[in-house]
């Protein structure tokens, strides 16, 4: 159902509000880049600091602004299962072609109550939606075996995972049977994880690279390898000082240093230390993945 880059989109923040001008121009940006689907209000986009009226704006934000030309999938999970059908309950009804929902956080259900959780989404809403697998987030990993019980729901189409476990990512592939997509959740293994079947990636490097990821899922569907790995090898620095704190803190701060929008986060989350934001800039100065240059524009 949707494949290549699709990117987890940064939510623009502008004295405590979402910064609805610079979160419009960021979509554009997506657009005119050539990416494959846009995804609001996930991890990379601080959903959860969102008020339920935040949240369902910055939904319909991209709704509107992408105006059909990509997909929009809407970030709605919640460690409530209440509140994530309620969130993917309004996705639907602003127009969101597909949901995004997190396993449940901090309250450590058992694989049982994974499966319920998501069972309970899926009948209570009749839009395709994808699972999303990131342990280190959760503190729970969707097994194979689970996810295998969950691929027999109709409107379950998808799962992202950002283990970057490629055994368990065989496994999971083996036990589902072709019965879902799979798309990677981790950059720094893009290109290993199509090779395995994979049908593209949700991206937070693509905020700032979205022509270089592009070029590089795009070469794996129609089996450029070399062109993949010289992508995937032109973004390993960038995907790495990307990573040197939680996401979307060193997203935020890119965005930022090229010109985009504020580097303004909400609290817990506190703007890049300084050495690691060094090291961003040196890594973004230096980038050319041959597709695209990053022009650094504030220090």
């Amino acid at each position: 159902m949707f494949n290549g880059t699709m990117t987890a989109l940064v939510t623009p923040f502008a004295d405590g509000a979402i910064d609805e001008d610079a979160f419009r121009a960021h979509i554009e940006r997506q657009i005119e880049a050539g990416v494959d689907a846009i995804i609001p209000a996930g991890t990379t986009g601080e959903a959860a600091t969102l008020s339920f009226d935040e949240h369902k704006r910055v939904i319909a934000i991209a709704v509107a602004q992408s105006a059909g030309r990509v997909p929009v999938i809407a970030g709605t999970g919640s460690n409530n299962t209440a509140e994530s059908i309620e969130l993917t309950q309004a996705a639907k009804a602003l127009g969101a072609d597909a949901a995004l929902l997190i396993s449940p956080y901090y309250n450590k259900p058992t694989q049982q109550g994974i499966v319920q959780h998501y069972r309970a989404v899926a009948k209570a809403v009749h839009l395709p939606q994808i699972l999303y697998n990131v342990p280190g987030r959760t503190n729970s990993n969707l097994l194979p075996a689970t996810v295998a019980q969950l691929a027999d729901v109709p409107n379950i189409v998808g799962i992202k995972d950002a283990t970057a476990d490629m055994a368990q990512l065989v496994q999971t592939m083996d036990a589902c049977d072709g019965k879902l997509e799979f798309y990677s959740g981790d950059d720094a293994t893009v290109m290993p994880f199509m090779a395995l079947g994979g049908q593209g990636v949700i991206s937070v490097v693509s905020n700032i690279a979205p022509k270089s990821m592009r070029a590089l899922t795009h070469a794996m569907l129609t089996g450029d390898w070399r062109t993949a790995r010289a992508m995937q090898f032109a973004m390993a620095e960038l995907n790495r000082c990307l990573f040197l704190e939680a996401n979307p803190i060193p997203v935020k701060a890119a965005c930022h240093a090229l010109g985009w929008m504020r580097n303004e986060l909400r609290l817990p989350l506190t703007p890049l230390s300084k050495g690691a934001y060094q090291a961003l800039l040196e890594a973004m100065h230096v980038f050319d993945s041959g597709v695209e240059r990053l022009e650094v524009v504030r220090h």
